[in-house]
Order: structure tokens, then C-alpha cells, then sequence
């Protein structure tokens, strides 16, 4: 990557950093969970970047992908697990990371350190030519040394110019069919770990969306519709962010209705674990160099 790409790379990274940290600081017990969406977002833009998905905010046994549907009346409570995912762009280059507070067990939660120390140690093997099956093995050997389970069918992932998933995935196991590290690769590197089985299902309604390809003439899609969603640039986006283009939530209801019935939308539902189940999450955004690995979501101090 040429240096004046690598810089906007670092920038969004910084931003996604600072949008992390100041969120953390926000997830306390009757905080709106929508409300600190918002706010990390409105951190992400005052910062000169874009979001690069809507921030996600999933407690408990939800490993992933709740993201607060319109005027969402869900407060964190004080006993829970919450992790905050955000992502930046920047002139497309995207940046990924996350956080888990702990409300019940506090700063010395051992799932949240465990997930932490996990990430730690799948960096530290990072490199050109790292083997990918190295970097899982790390992840649950970690995991499982500090008394629980890496979810095994989720993924850390490549990133790429205004693509928030690309090869190569980063399992959180050793998986012996994994590749290699190449340089120039930038990856979002994302141990989850549980104390229940690891295994993770779809349920729930999806608030988070994405055009499966670009729209064409041909697919006969009011322009009203292009429009709005000329703003997302390709990356997902959720309900929350495209009511304000369409004025009612009923537009936007028959808006996604169509582009599925058209094929031109992916949905992204909650991931959960079982009820009762606690799942932390990590994660950073890694460039790799010709002779190393950086972690451009990591602020002086980290």
C-alpha cells in the first residue's frame, strides 16, 4: 500500500479507536443503547470519517449484530455484557474494532481479559507468511486455557476499500485448511469467547442491511429509492440511518421490501449464542507490512 493510502488507513483507524473508547465510557446501567450508537457515530463524523457500518451494541448471549432499530427503547442493565462494534472509513478505507464492558463482574472480568488476551496473542504471531491455522490455534488456545470457548463459527476477516468482509476469514480455532498472511493485507482480527458451547445462530429481526451488488437501470428501482441509498457508498447500513432520506418508516418498510424481492439486499440478522450464555469480544484492525503487522486501531497508551 502506497504511503498516501496507508496515512488514510491510519486516520481511520485513529477515528475508529477514539469512537471505541469514548463509547466505552458511555456503557453504564440506564444508558439507551441506541443513544450511544449515535453518539460514537456523531464522533466518527465530526472526526472527518464515515461510518463504515452502523455501531452495533450486543448484550449477553447476543454475540453480534444488534443494532438499535428507530427511537429504540433498550437500556443496558446492570448486570450485562455489552460489546460495542464500530467501523470507519476513510475515503473507503475501512477500519473495524470493538470493546466488551463488563457491567456485572467490572474492569477484572475474566471472559472480558480472556478475549482481550486472546486478540494479544493472535497478533503477536502476525506477520508476512503467518500462518493463518497459528493465529486461530492462539485464539483457542487462549480462550480455552483461561476456562472458556472461542465461538468457532465466527470470524475475524479481511478488509478492503469500501468492503467491510474480504478474504482472508480469521478463524477463532485452528482451522488446517487457513492460508497465509500476504503483505499489503489489511485484516479485522476479532476473538469471541463464551462460556457456553461456541456456537453461534441467526435469530431475530435484521436491522442491519447491505446492496448485494450496485443498482442498474435495469433492475427498475425508484430513483427515490438510489438516492437514498447513494449515501451508504456500498457499505451496510441499517433502518435508523436511511429514515431520515425516506420520511417515514413505511417507506423504508417498502423500500427493503422491494430491493429483496429485486435480489439486491443482504441482511444481517442477530447472532446469539443461547440465552444465558455471556460472549466478550475483541477486536482490532491490523495491516500487514513487508516485515511485520501494525495495529492501526490501537491509540498511544493502549
Amino acid at each position: 500500500m502506497k504511503a498516501p493510502e496507508l496515512d488514510k488507513l491510519r486516520r481511520s483507524g485513529f477515528i475508529s479507536a477514539t469512537a471505541r473508547e469514548h463509547g466505552k465510557k458511555l456503557i453504564k446501567p440506564g444508558a439507551r443503547i441506541g443513544d450511544i450508537a449515535k453518539e460514537v457515530e456523531k464522533v466518527i463524523l465530526d472526526m472527518g470519517g464515515k461510518p463504515a457500518f452502523p455501531a452495533q451494541m450486543s448484550r449477553n448471549h447476543i454475540a453480534a449484530h444488534y443494532c438499535s432499530p428507530p427511537d429504540d427503547p433498550t437500556v443496558v442493565q446492570p448486570d450485562d455484557i455489552v460489546k460495542l462494534d464500530l467501523g470507519t472509513q476513510v475515503d473507503g478505507y475501512v477500519t473495524d474494532n470493538a470493546v466488551t464492558v463488563d457491567l456485572r463482574d467490572g474492569p477484572d472480568s475474566l471472559i472480558v481479559t480472556a478475549s482481550q488476551m486472546a486478540l494479544e496473542n493472535a497478533i503477536s504471531v502476525m506477520g508476512p507468511g503467518a500462518s493463518i491455522t497459528e493465529i486461530g490455534r492462539q485464539i483457542e488456545e487462549t480462550a480455552k486455557a483461561m476456562g472458556y470457548q472461542p465461538i468457532v463459527n465466527l470470524t475475524g476477516h479481511g478488509v478492503a476499500r469500501y468492503t467491510i468482509h474480504c478474504a482472508p476469514s480469521i478463524p477463532n480455532y485452528p482451522d488446517p485448511r487457513a492460508g497465509r498472511l500476504r503483505p499489503n493485507m489489511t485484516i479485522a482480527c476479532e476473538p469471541f469467547v463464551c462460556d457456553g458451547r461456541g456456537y453461534i445462530e441467526a435469530i431475530g429481526k435484521s436491522e442491519v442491511f447491505m446492496l448485494s451488488r450496485d443498482i442498474r437501470p435495469k433492475d427498475s428501482v425508484p430513483a427515490e429509492i438510489v438516492q437514498a441509498l447513494s449515501s451508504t457508498e456500498g457499505l451496510p447500513f441499517a433502518r435508523r440511518q436511511i429514515l431520515p432520506f425516506f420520511g417515514s418508516a413505511q417507506k423504508v418498510e417498502d423500500a427493503l421490501k422491494l430491493l429483496k424481492k429485486k435480489g439486491l439486499l443482504d441482511e444481517y440478522p442477530p447472532l446469539c449464542e443461547k440465552p444465558g450464555v455471556r460472549v466478550a469480544q475483541t477486536e482490532h484492525t491490523i495491516f500487514i507490512t513487508e516485515t511485520g503487522a501494525e495495529v492501526v486501531t490501537r491509540l498511544p497508551g493502549d
